[in-house]
């Protein structure tokens, strides 16, 4: 199928016989040693019914309501990340969502704490930000497959690069995982509706990461669908991944939450003010100690739309 193709309805039919994962394993909070080692092997692992029914329609209303914030600023849904993409924090003045009540709830969730605590074998671990990104119905290609962390590169390029190997002989893929993203579902993810797709074992992989016009068609239908409202699905951000079309009709959101290993470090944006953090948990104040405005910061928050 090409990026752009010009029969909709047969892309859709196609993605419908074909999109997905084959013998994608969705577990249950009980299956936390199961999860373990799904996570260790593929790079991503799926959890369903981690939030509840509630929290899940409380998700969706947040990001609607952010979403169209979001499109007030963009008529001709150029978006941020490509044709009608768009990413929560890219789009706001702070980098992040974690001023928002949607997102501080995620933090409250035990079975999220659990399993990242059992991810890095430690609970020292620290909240990056709290993003995520959502699609519209037309975005009809696919993202370029990419990692979402890399090695040490010159500062005037990216901030965000801190591991530097001087003898180069290690890579940020040689380590145990120093970062994690936790995305959460707030609607059911489908074959249709612009699910992730995720390449499994190569959160490891040195081998250049395949551009477009070179990526096989299995990489392109190893989506991780489908997959309950509801669920989170957590990922270990150097493996590949990159989003797919969208043929609902209907926004498809996935907002995130994400961790660094507690040996792990880059520049953090402020995203949450000193007064909002002192709300919540003294669990969740500990998890964004480096990502809190302090007490003499004015946080300035709102949608902006941001290069990726």
């Amino acid at each position: 199928m090409s990026e752009a193709c010009p029969d909709l309805a047969a892309q859709r039919a196609y993605l419908a016989a074909n999109n997905g994962i084959k013998g994608l394993e969705v577990l249950g909070q009980q299956d936390l040693p199961r999860a373990l080692e799904l996570f260790r092997r593929d790079g991503f692992v799926v959890i369903a019914d981690v939030l509840t029914p509630v929290q899940t329609a409380f998700l969706a209303a947040g990001c609607a309501e952010v979403a169209g914030e979001i499109l007030a600023l963009d008529e001709r849904r150029g978006g941020t990340r490509g044709s009608h993409r768009y990413s929560f924090g890219g789009s706001s003045m702070t980098r992040s969502q974690l001023h928002r009540p949607e997102w501080q709830m995620m933090l409250e969730i035990p079975f999220v704490d659990e399993l990242v605590s059992a991810i890095f074998g430690s609970g020292d671990y620290a909240l990056r930000a709290a993003s995520g990104d959502f699609c519209l119905p037309g975005a009809n290609g696919y993202q370029p497959l990419h990692s979402d962390v890399s090695d040490w590169i010159n500062p005037s390029i990216s901030r965000f690069s801190s591991f530097h190997d001087p003898r180069c002989q290690l890579t940020i893929r040689d380590l145990p995982c120093p970062y994690v993203c936790v995305n959460f579902l707030p609607q059911d993810v489908t074959a249709l509706n612009g699910p992730t797709r995720q390449i499994p074992g190569t959160q490891h992989s040195r081998v250049p990461i395949p551009m477009p016009e070179q990526e096989p068609e299995w990489m392109r239908l190893s989506t991780v669908c489908p997959a309950p409202a509801g669920a989170i699905m957590v990922r270990d951000a150097r493996a590949w991944h990159g989003g797919t079309p969208n043929l609902s009709d209907a926004i498809r959101y996935i907002p995130n939450l994400e961790f660094y290993a507690p040996w792990f470090h880059e520049p953090m944006v402020p995203g949450i003010s000193y007064r909002d953090r002192q709300k919540l948990s003294e669990r969740a104040q500990f998890l964004t100690r480096f990502c809190a405005a302090d007490s003499s910061m004015e946080l300035n928050t709102g949608a902006v739309l941001f290069a990726p």
